[in-house]
């Protein structure tokens, strides 16, 4: 995935500033499209507050001091305060407009149009990507990191813009009083600026280093309170001893992580906070300002004391840039993954557009060869195939032979490595992808109940305006409608406790009589189904069988099936072993073949044949 997107690049921390702000800079323009009034408000009440406190701390109290000092009026004082009051409390109104009303309105919809964006390009994300564990580790930290990194970047701006208003507001007032006193804390500034660097990036380090373990410890979490894993958990409670094995060893990992880091991590943590601060600011500042006051005479009381007072101001003011930027080349480091991800360019594209035809379709494979990944075997190998619209084929052979991964490719969700797919006799990768794939009606193997209505499972999509007829014609066909009419939501019924107490949990039989409803549905010109009777029983089988035949009887069908007493109905059979063509016919012209084919229907008809 280096080519598109960099991802390989896992521990790299040196960042220019040009990267650092461009990385701010790029999830700041997110954060502003999705909503302006959250940013715009945010930053004017950072302003605000500052402005505010070094009126109220700085020279509020700096001219009641002085006041005391040499004697002003007491209604002058007083007038001073009330001002000072006044304006204080149209600030405080203004916080909590912008922080209680706008901040807590606004951010919600910042976060979920930013997640939708991740959520939107995953689903474009090329097949082969899920194949890549580093890939998949980078994309995890994009999508997790993605609510924390929006409330970091908010933080930036408030802390930036406070840190650049105390600098100027309480640097001028240093430079009226004393300009000695400044560079105490650019010194302070200084170094602490370069201890907080060094202990963000070891942090950053660290984090990374441990993904691959705490991945692990969330697996064996999802394990434990996912229901699919309830059964064989409860009827073999050994696999808990294995999981919590696997658990403490990856909390081991992570342990070991943290203490490689944790010695440099609190030397770092010590230099920022104690020698580069508390030690400049309580004990050598101070000892200055008493030899100018005491000594030299040079400086009044009140000047001292305000001196003392803002000094912690300003150095606390200049503390936040030694932090802030530390702290936002961490959050670039964590916005680069999520930067790429979103840059990520899909290879599975359109050549040229066109638009297939949703007809049943006449599919021709010619010298097609493939493998998962970059120099690896071949798990295709010169592959010849024509197969003529409206023609019915069963995809047959032993685990490993090639059949899910030839109609993955037939699906387009991998590229050929060698050779080339037509579909009505154009070459598949010029068709739009999407368009094409809207012609072809699949159920995988592996299928995927969704939480949400029986209606949105079918239609896989909005239900709002779907047709009610057509949902229940496809699972009429499919064999399920009896059981959904059943519930008292009927087509309406949540499906899943995932979001519902009250949703149904289907049975692996009416879960896969679901899945293929989809494919009726759809009502596509080429039909694949993997396994579509794997979990029904012999009866299912047969009414399935025969729905199939009728609701496909103009379509093209290509199924892959263990039970040869399904396979027997299809117009031609192709046995794949190792990656080749081994055999192809009809049922009856396979067996008097007296091949592999007929050596599998002797093995799983053989007992019945005796009886």
């Amino acid at each position: 995935m280096s080519a598109n997107t960099g991802f390989t690049e896992k521990t790299k921390t040196n960042q220019s500033v040009k990267q650092v702000l461009s990385n701010n800079a790029f999830l700041l323009k997110l954060m502003f499209k999705a909503s302006p009034a959250f940013i715009i408000f945010a930053a004017l009440d950072a302003i605000r507050n500052q402005v505010s406190i070094f009126f109220e701390h700085t020279v509020g109290i700096g001219y009641v001091l002085e006041a005391a000092e040499f004697g002003y009026p007491f209604a002058k004082v007083a007038k001073f305060i009330l001002i000072l009051a006044g304006l204080i409390t149209l600030g405080m109104v203004f916080a909590v407009f912008a922080g209680d009303f706008i901040g807590e309105k606004e951010r919600p919809k910042v976060k979920e149009k930013i997640k939708m964006l991740l959520y939107k390009k995953a689903g474009v994300m090329d097949l082969e990507c899920y194949d890549n564990p580093e890939f998949y580790n980078d994309q995890v930290m994009a999508i997790s990191e993605v609510d924390k990194q929006i409330d970091r970047e908010m933080q930036f701006i408030r802390d930036s813009l406070a840190g650049v208003t105390v600098f100027i507001t309480t640097t001028i007032f240093f430079l009226m009083k004393d300009k000695v006193s400044i560079l105490f804390a650019v010194a302070s500034f200084v170094l602490s600026f370069v201890f907080n660097q060094l202990y963000n990036k070891l942090s950053y380090l660290a984090k990374v280093e441990s993904i691959p373990f705490t991945r692990k410890r969330d697996y064996v979490k999802r394990v434990f309170y996912l229901g699919d894993y309830a059964k064989e958990i409860r009827l073999n409670p050994e696999v808990s001893d294995i999981l919590i094995k696997r658990f403490e060893e990856a909390n081991d990992e992570v342990y070991r992580v943290e203490k490689k880091y944790a010695l440099r991590k609190w030397i770092l943590g010590f230099m920022k906070k104690y020698p580069c601060n508390d030690m400049i600011s309580d004990l050598v500042f101070m000892s200055y300002l008493v030899y100018q006051t005491a000594v030299l005479h040079t400086m009044s009381l009140s000047t001292m004391a305000i001196l003392a007072h803002s000094f912690g101001r300003l150095k606390n003011g200049l503390r936040i840039f030694t932090e802030v930027y530390p702290f936002a080349t961490e959050t670039s480091l964590y916005v680069g993954r999520i930067r790429a991800f979103l840059g990520y360019e899909p290879k599975i594209v359109s050549a040229e557009n066109l638009v297939p035809s949703g007809e049943a379709k006449e599919i021709e494979l010619k010298d097609v060869s493939f493998a998962y990944g970059e120099n690896k075997e071949m798990l295709l190998k010169n592959l010849d195939l024509h197969i003529k619209p409206g023609e019915k084929i069963a995809l047959v052979g032993y685990n490993g032979a090639g059949k899910t991964t030839l109609v993955k490719l037939l699906m387009r969700l991998y590229d050929v490595k060698s050779g080339e797919i037509d579909a009505d006799g154009t070459d598949i990768r010029k068709y739009d992808v999407k368009k094409y794939r809207d012609t072809i009606g699949t159920v995988f193997q592996d299928f995927q109940i969704f939480a949400g209505t029986v209606k949105e499972n079918v239609v896989l999509d909005v239900a709002d305006n779907a047709d009610d007829i057509a949902v229940r014609a496809a699972l009429a066909d499919s064999g399920l409608l009896e059981r959904i009419d059943r519930f008292n939501k009927k087509l309406d019924t949540n499906l899943t406790t995932e979001f519902v107490k009250s949703g149904v949990n289907l049975s692996g039989g009416e879960s896969q009589k679901l899945a293929i409803a989809r494919v009726f549905y759809k009502n596509a010109g080429l039909m694949i189904l993997d396994e579509p009777s794997s979990a029904l029983d012999p009866i299912a089988e047969y009414q399935l069988n025969h729905a199939m035949l009728s609701a496909t009887k103009d379509k093209t069908v290509i199924f892959i099936s263990h039970r040869l007493s399904t396979t027997r109905l299809a117009d031609r059979i192709i046995m794949l072993e190792n990656g080749r063509i081994v055999e192809q016919g009809s049922h009856e012209e396979l067996l008097e073949l007296g091949g592999k084919y007929a050596q599998m229907w002797k093995v799983q008809a053989g007992a019945y044949i005796a009886v």
